[in-house]
């Protein structure tokens, strides 16, 4: 009784579900919030009609606090993009949205999961090394800052077979 009056009180328990046309403000939102170059609500209104497309939303209680997208090709995928809200970082749920994510991928086919991270972004390579993935190349200089500033990015891989 007293979890669930717990889980209730700090806004119900997390849920990871496809996300749909009307989610693609919030998805904005969460994406500009998170990246320098922020995607806009007809970015992801455009891949939301992608067949080729997954986009998972992950809620709590009534708010939609992340998401997970992934383009498919053939038996593999790339993740394009992860995000929770700041507000709910470190407790967990990226791995919970990750992970769920990976699962409905595997469901579709797919053998093999790339993603691109920066180089610098330790939470990130700690979520993505932590579900499985590994350093398979780097790209130098790939993400530029809005100081002008250039990172590298590291490839990652993951086989789900």
């Amino acid at each position: 009784m007293m979890r669930w009056l717990s889980q209730w009180w700090r806004g119900g328990t997390a849920a990871v579900e496809p996300a749909s046309m009307r989610d693609a403000a919030r998805l904005a939102q969460l994406h500009g919030a998170s990246f320098a170059h922020g995607w806009g609500e007809g970015e992801f209104e455009a891949m939301l009609n992608e067949r080729n497309t997954l986009v998972h939303r992950l809620r709590l209680g009534r708010r939609t606090i992340g998401f997970a997208v992934s383009r498919i090709g053939a038996d593999e995928a790339e993740i394009l993009s992860i995000a929770v809200d700041e507000a709910y970082r470190g407790r967990g749920l990226s791995r919970t949205l990750l992970m769920t994510h990976l699962g409905h991928l595997a469901g579709r086919g797919v053998r093999t999961i790339f993603l691109e991270v920066e180089e610098n972004n330790q939470p990130a390579r700690r979520l993505y090394a932590g579900c499985g993935f590994v350093v398979v190349g780097r790209r130098e200089r790939y993400y530029k800052q809005p100081n002008g500033e250039q990172l590298n990015a590291l490839l990652m891989r993951r086989d789900l077979s």
